[in-house]
């Protein structure tokens, strides 16, 4: 049987892998990395109830592997200028918990393990420097001259994907102003800060900009919202970094950092998400470009790649072009949802301000107002076309 190829070992590149042994089909994963690449940072953080199931649907038991690894807390805190709007702890989940949170090279590596044992064969060192598709089938030829070819072949080789621009589909959409700083810092042994997100409108500890704590397994990662005029270098080295931190996080932990990284926003989606002649599936990255807000990269990524999987295992131009359209409405969606959340967090207009401070001198004696200021940095979810299911 002529295998799938599957190019990039990220994430959403090993889950469409999975998502392929599953139904039964020989694949190939292409990667230009080596085998003992080291990925550093968190990166994706939080892997949702519903990516598990998809996940669990392709190798069971995976699921449980992973967030039996993970943290999952149960208090969420959000702060106006230093003063508590918002708090809740939910009861602990009687079954699967609503996601986990762990780096993302530890989610790899668990998706990585559980390719091998599937049977995923795996090529390292092997960058694609050029893709050429046809109605019979997919010829990928690497940087070294190396020749792959297979029925079909799912693209998840990331933002910069060659395999996109290659079959010459665009990236739409635009570039935000502004940037965040994001920083891993290891846990104190034994004087761990409490299991509790928390974010911060207008920290005054770092000159009024947002800030926001999220734990992970080992440790936490802070992401500092800096302002349009901010220089990089002021906030986003090591050493800068040392000096802005036991502001947000308290003392000891200025040598606890483990990664410092900056991002800026992108809201793109693929103008297809197949090439014509519906062999090429784009998935992940290769697809769409979001803000983290909402954790919808890896988590919409990951159900591309299992509905990508589906589609290919179904075997008909239909399914593949049911693939493209509905990934493309959910990635569309994403990208909305986005975007209102970065309105929220970096107003344009002065009555967004005005209604976050108007919100916040209410909370006290009106919850919602509070809880609307919890919620809205994260976008829309409702009908979330968005993360995964068996059609999103």
């Amino acid at each position: 049987m002529t295998p799938v190829l599957v190019v990039g070992a990220g994430p959403v590149g090993l889950s469409a892998a999975l998502g392929l042994r599953a139904h039964g089909l020989p694949v190939v994963l292409l990667e230009a990395d080596p085998k003992d690449r080291e990925r550093p940072g968190s990166r994706a953080l939080f892997v949702h109830r519903e990516t598990l199931a998809l996940l669990d649907g392709m190798r069971p038991g995976l699921a449980e592997e992973i967030t039996s690894y993970g943290r999952t807390w149960h208090t969420r805190r959000t702060l106006y200028r230093g003063r508590e709007v918002y708090s809740r702890t939910f009861p602990p989940p009687s079954g699967r918990p609503p996601f986990t949170s762990l780096r993302q090279v530890d989610t790899e590596r668990f998706l990585r393990a559980a390719c091998e044992r599937a049977g995923v064969e795996f090529v390292w060192n092997a960058r694609v420097a050029a893709v050429r598709s046809t109605g019979a089938g997919v010829r990928l030829t690497g940087e070294d001259g190396r020749v792959w070819t297979g029925a079909y072949a799912i693209a998840a080789d990331g933002a910069r994907s060659t395999v996109r621009r290659e079959l010459g589909i665009p990236l739409e959409g635009g570039r935000g102003e502004g940037f965040h700083i994001v920083v891993d810092v290891a846990d104190i042994p034994g004087a761990e800060l409490p299991l509790e997100r928390v974010f911060h409108y207008e920290h005054p500890g770092v000159g009024g900009r947002s800030v926001m704590r999220v734990p992970f397994t080992g440790g936490f990662q802070v992401d500092l919202q800096c302002r349009d005029d901010d220089r990089e270098e002021a906030y986003g080295t090591e050493e800068t970094v040392r000096r802005w931190l036991p502001a947000v996080v308290g003392d000891g932990y200025a040598e606890r950092i483990l990664w410092v990284s900056t991002y800026r926003f992108l809201r793109k989606v693929a103008a297809s998400f197949t090439d014509p002649h519906g062999r090429v599936l784009l998935v992940g990255e290769a697809a769409h470009l979001f803000p983290p807000f909402g954790a919808r990269g890896m988590n919409s990524g990951i159900a591309d790649a299992a509905a990508a999987a589906e589609a290919i295992a179904a075997g008909t131009a239909e399914a593949v072009g049911e693939f493209a359209e509905v990934r493309r409405t959910a990635a569309l969606f994403n990208s909305a949802a986005a975007g209102a959340a970065l309105e929220h967090l970096r107003p344009r207009r002065r009555v967004v301000r005005v209604g976050q401070r108007a919100a916040a001198a209410l909370a006290p004696v009106l919850p919602w107002c509070g809880s609307w200021l919890e919620h809205a940095p994260y976008g829309p979810r409702h009908g979330a076309p968005a993360l995964a299911g068996r059609k999103y």
